[in-house]
């Protein structure tokens, strides 16, 4: 009889990316993603990318950032996420966002930590060199 080997898995190790996308037209980014070598994980909703974060430690996290001035507790839609990855410092985070809004992502980012932030329309190359030195750091 063989012995039986566990095997303990670091899922911090894994190259998993979450992608987050609620409004920016930027789906078609997981080409980027998945030819710098990442398994992507896409979710749509911000509260689903939050469950998905109890479960994995992604290597990084992209989402989109808007702002609704009509938000009564908040400034933008990432406020939640960004608090659950303040206990993941391991985990990067690279922010989409409208530059018509960067005011306000101004003020999130006095509250959170954003490690790299790329307006839209998304320069490939641009997205490429931020997660490279993000990944690198």
């Amino acid at each position: 009889m063989r012995p039986f080997l566990f095997f303990r898995i670091d899922m911090t190790e894994q190259n998993e990316l979450l992608a987050v996308v609620e409004f920016l037209a930027h789906n078609h980014l997981r080409t980027v993603y998945e030819s710098m070598g990442y398994r992507v994980q896409s979710e749509f909703a911000v509260r689903k990318a939050i469950s998905w974060l109890r479960k994995h430690r992604p290597k990084v996290v992209v989402a989109d950032f808007y702002f609704q001035p009509d938000f009564r507790d908040r400034v933008s839609n990432l406020e939640s996420l960004l608090a659950t990855l303040q206990s993941m410092p391991e985990v990067k985070t690279v922010v989409l966002y409208d530059p018509a809004h960067q005011v306000a992502l101004d003020k999130v980012r006095q509250r959170f930590r954003i490690d790299a932030a790329l307006p839209v329309p998304v320069q490939e190359e641009a997205l490429r060199q931020a997660l490279t030195a993000l990944v690198n750091a």
